[in-house]
């Protein structure tokens, strides 16, 4: 009884190997499926170069590491990249430090 209920199983098993191969064999030589399939991603635009500055420390990003482990009483990390010369300079400060300290802090650093 018990081995009747394994090898039905087994036969469910190997059957549906056996449809699955098949399918993949009849899809890969069916020409129209392998032309037109659906496309799950965006069409793919033309790229734009993007405008070199012509002076450095003109383009900026800035950007907070945050919720860092408290260090020598700092647990944030200031970073300020630079695109023309790709420099980055990173500063410690904290979570709690205002607008006028980070405008200190960018002044006195970069």
């Amino acid at each position: 009884m018990e081995g009747d209920k394994d090898n039905r199983v087994g036969d469910k098993k190997l059957l549906i190997a056996r449809v699955m191969k098949d399918v993949g064999k009849y899809v890969d030589k069916y020409n129209l499926c392998q032309r037109i399939k659906n496309r799950t991603e965006a069409p793919v635009e033309k790229l734009i170069v993007n405008k070199v500055p012509e002076k450095a420390w003109i383009h900026l990003t800035v950007d907070f590491i945050a919720k860092l482990l408290l260090v020598v009483g700092k647990d944030t990390i200031l970073v300020v990249y630079n695109w023309l010369s790709k420099m980055a300079h990173f500063m410690a400060t904290t979570e709690e430090t205002s607008a006028e300290g980070l405008a200190r802090l960018f002044r006195d650093n970069v």
